[in-house]
């Protein structure tokens, strides 16, 4: 029985790690979409859209949050056809952007009805079953020779960024005194 265990750990390991990674990307993802979508929630008309989706009522608010990922499967299959039939950097530069862009809008229409979602005690119950998962998941994962390395690579790439200043004139210190300026100037508009 032990030995089966063993065989049965060894076999699902990678695929735990895969799906470890997947979650990371996705919570990458996740970051990213939520960023941009605050800086579009800034328009007045958008301002006023998810006003009124933070009204919205639980049996709403679970369609709406539901919505992008229903919307983009058609997409999704759209650019499998089109990898089926000759076109496969078309298909996956389609799937990538499907991908994105469903990541910020399910960000986004999480944020803003996560508090109507909660109140759905099935839903609170699957929530809290995700992410119990995914953390014992990514813990397995942070665990692993492999993502501790990654992370000393890190912590030395950002130790040397800090750290190697580039020297007064050369190309590198004037690039980024061009950015200083004009990050400056966008920033006073």
């Amino acid at each position: 029985m032990r030995t089966l265990h063993r065989f049965r750990r060894w076999l699902l390991a990678p695929l735990v790690y895969l799906a470890a990674l997947l979650l990371l990307l996705e919570d990458w993802l996740w970051n990213i979409g939520a960023r941009l979508t605050n800086r579009l929630a800034q328009w007045p008309p958008l301002q006023r859209l998810e006003a009124w989706i933070c009204r919205l009522g639980p049996k709403a608010a679970l369609v709406l949050f539901v919505l992008p990922a229903t919307l983009l499967f058609p997409v999704k299959l759209l650019a499998l056809w089109a990898m089926a039939h000759g076109h496969p950097m078309l298909g996956l530069a389609v799937i990538v952007l499907a991908k994105l862009g469903g990541a910020a809008a399910v960000a986004r229409l999480y944020l803003l009805t996560r508090p109507v979602l909660l109140t759905i005690v099935w839903f609170a119950a699957l929530l809290g079953w995700f992410l119990a998962l995914k953390e014992r998941w990514i813990e397995r994962l942070r665990a692993t020779r492999a993502w501790r390395q990654a992370a000393a690579l890190k912590k030395a790439f950002h130790h040397w960024r800090q750290h190697a200043a580039p020297k007064p004139g050369s190309w590198l210190a004037r690039f980024r005194r061009l950015l200083k300026r004009f990050r400056r100037r966008w920033d006073t508009r």
